[in-house]
């Protein structure tokens, strides 16, 4: 059996198991930028007004921290529409939290600036060329990792709405890259059951899988997970939420896991099935 996620399908909200809410709550406000779109409880909603969910994140203080060997997530990866927009993020994110800047880069088909949050989830802030400028090679996206500066990016692309905290622009989780035992079977659930197309490979390290052409939806690597066995439920990765563009997609994916023997929660707007490590997955429809 065959079948592939449709080309608009799209990255939805990552959900976060975090141990203090509020201190979660204000690092992706105040520093990232995003906007609370709800805040009930044990859970808060962030993202763009207008209704695009980013980061929903939950308090579950009874749970642990993942070891650093285990698989999860590896970063969330936001995405700005300009140049100025991911500056004024990654301007009020160093501000904010100076030491948790863990690197740049640029990747040919993106720029690409890296921190860990409070609670030590990796995080993406990034800006994608026009697909016009990726280079495709034998059915493989071209991407490379290059030194970008730092400062010399925020030298030119930072404006005084950005430095003011304003000036964030649109925003949307453009992809999400976890942390996985092998290469091997993270390409035989995420490619040929789930659905992704696979862009680019680096042999026994990691997998860049997408739909529509796109660069990257979804990555797995082993850099720090090599091995790694089914993860019990921790703080960091809750759920990482996939958007098909019809219902019939939907019942599509259910029937492909159910020829696969792959247990499913299906209640017809939602699809969750769990990777084989554990990491939960949620295939939906746009929510009206």
């Amino acid at each position: 059996m065959t079948g592939q996620f449709a080309a608009d399908t799209a990255m939805g909200a990552v959900t976060l198991n975090v141990a203090d809410l509020d201190g979660m709550t204000a690092y992706y406000r105040d520093g990232v930028g995003l906007d609370v779109l709800s805040a009930e409880g044990d859970r808060v909603v962030l993202g763009r007004a207008g209704g695009r969910d980013i980061v929903i994140l939950v308090q579950t203080p009874e749970l642990r921290h993942a070891a650093p060997h285990e698989a999860g997530l590896f970063h969330t990866a936001i995405v700005f529409d300009t140049e100025a927009a991911l500056a004024a993020a990654v301007y009020s994110v160093a501000r904010m939290r100076p030491g948790s800047f863990t690197g740049s880069s640029d990747h040919l088909v993106s720029k690409a600036f890296y921190f860990d949050d409070p609670e030590g989830n990796g995080v993406e802030l990034y800006w994608d060329r026009d697909r016009s400028a990726w280079s495709w090679t034998h059915g493989q996206i071209e991407m490379s990792t290059l030194y970008l500066d730092p400062n010399a990016f925020l030298q030119e692309h930072l404006t005084e709405q950005g430095i003011e905290g304003a000036g964030w622009g649109d925003a949307r989780v453009g992809h999400v890259h976890l942390s996985v035992g092998d290469v091997a079977s993270a390409r035989e659930f995420y490619v040929d059951r789930l659905g992704w197309d696979a862009t680019t490979e680096l042999p026994g390290q990691a997998l860049f899988v997408s739909a529509g052409k796109y660069h990257h939806h979804m990555a797995m690597n082993v850099w720090n997970s090599r091995g790694a066995g089914r993860r019990q439920r921790t703080l960091g990765l809750g759920k990482v939420e996939i958007v098909v563009p019809t219902a019939d997609d939907l019942g599509a994916l259910g029937e492909r896991m159910a020829h696969y023997g792959l247990e499913t929660r299906d209640d017809g707007r939602t699809v969750e099935v769990d990777d084989p490590w554990g990491n939960l997955i949620s295939v939906q429809t746009p929510t009206t």
